[in-house]
């Protein structure tokens, strides 16, 4: 797809890279069909082909209007379409700078200014901790919509304090460790049973998504410099192997620094050794399966079926398509997934549940009943992902319970 940037955009980093993106377009439309708000909305530019072109004609100076930004805004940043495009065009990025560009065109309603404002700096706030604990205190008394996005308060167990000469670095996470804390303590107890020991540097933060893809990109890369400082010593000295997420919004966010950062002087090279050793907590299973299988050896007993919704950051972001269920059926976890539409988004994608709440519940009713029907039609004994956002939408709209696959092994373990 050619294109000819307006002056202001010319020899700009992103038009140039935005430029170099469009040229792979073919206009081909593959990406289209499987587009989860093109299918539901059934608007070409409510899909990958049509945004594409609404940002290559703001790039070659058409004006953006009000509408332009919400049908950008209605984008999951799901990232099927890069699966799907048979081009390869990197419509992630596209759409971070398309966002961004419209952003500073088109001013957003005061309203929805101070809702963005509220999430980009509450979620990463040392007070959200605080605040989900008096939330679980009085949950019984918060309005439904609310409840929902407040996950009751459960036990974690313990944290192993054996010594291991292999080590990880582990992202705890800003809404992981006071939402659903089990998550990390289960992902700990599984790499301690394989031999592997899990730190956590108490600098770290925020993987930088949430403000990033909020369009607050200079607040998104700075909470990426603030983990890089704080995990370089270890990483600079091969005290740690790895820098292992079990959240793979979060795991796709680290793996991309080296991208974010490609033109930062202090931190490129830096950030693309930090991309280089991030490891989705999955990836790290099929070494791991020939202690743990010992160890299972007879143990895994499932009551009722398993069903698995794989997230879009795991297998479109990171292109991670299958392994869990792959590597967790060796173990003698059967977990199903939806014949027809497991690689659709369920409708959570970071804050847009909230900033989009009714396409996102039609997405994840959309997600559950496909769920249901890779079980013959009933309900799941326990529905499985593999990140915390996943988890908590879909909670909200079930009474299966849902939880992080990591966990069920812990238990088994």
């Amino acid at each position: 797809m050619q294109t000819q940037l307006a002056p202001e955009y010319k020899n700009t980093p992103h038009g140039q890279e935005a430029e170099a993106i469009l040229r792979k377009c073919v206009h081909c439309g593959f990406c289209t069909a499987t587009c989860p708000t093109y299918q539901t909305l059934g608007d070409e530019l409510d899909g990958p082909r049509g945004r594409i072109y609404l940002i290559k004609q703001v790039l070659e100076g058409k004006e953006p209007t009000r509408a332009t930004q919400e049908h950008l805004d209605r984008c999951l940043t799901c990232r099927n379409c890069e699966s799907t495009c048979p081009s390869g065009v990197q419509y992630g990025h596209l759409l971070d700078i398309g966002r961004q560009v419209v952003d500073e065109k088109v001013p957003r309603p005061a309203a929805e200014r101070l809702k963005r404002w509220a999430l980009k700096e509450g979620i990463p706030s040392p007070l959200f901790a605080p605040a989900m604990k008096i939330g679980q205190a009085v949950r019984g008394l918060l309005p439904e919509s609310i409840q929902a996005k407040v996950p009751p308060k459960t036990e974690h167990g313990v944290w192993p304090t054996r010594e291991h000469a292999r080590k990880v670095l582990l992202l705890a996470g800003c809404v992981q460790p006071s939402m659903l804390p089990n998550i990390n303590y289960a992902t700990a107890r599984v790499l301690d049973a394989a031999g592997i020991q899990t730190v956590v540097a108490g600098n770290a933060g925020c993987c930088g998504a949430v403000k990033f893809h909020l369009n607050d990109q200079d607040g998104g890369r700075a909470q990426m410099r603030a983990n890089i400082d704080a995990w370089w010593p270890m990483v600079s000295s091969g005290q740690v192997e790895h820098i292992v997420v079990n959240a793979s919004g979060c795991s796709a966010m680290v793996k991309d620094y080296a991208h974010a950062l490609k033109s930062d002087k202090d931190y490129a090279e830096k950030a693309k050794r930090i991309s280089a050793i991030a490891r989705d907590l999955s990836e790290l299973l099929p070494a791991m399966l020939p202690e743990l299988a010992e160890k299972l050896e007879g143990r895994v007993k499932l009551k009722g079926k398993l069903a698995y919704h794989p997230p879009c950051t795991l297998q479109h972001a990171q292109k991670l398509k299958g392994v869990v269920e792959r590597d967790l059926a060796k173990l003698g976890f059967q977990m199903l997934v939806s014949r027809t539409e497991s690689h659709l988004c369920c409708g959570s994608a970071g804050t847009y549940s909230i900033l989009q709440p009714e396409l996102s519940k039609q997405l994840r009713e959309r997600k559950l009943a496909a769920l249901d029907e890779a079980c013959g039609g009933e309900k799941p004994a326990v529905i499985l992902s593999s990140n915390v956002g996943c988890i908590t939408h879909l909670q909200a709209g079930t009474g299966v319970a849902v939880r992080h696959w990591v966990e069920v092994l812990d238990e088994a373990l």
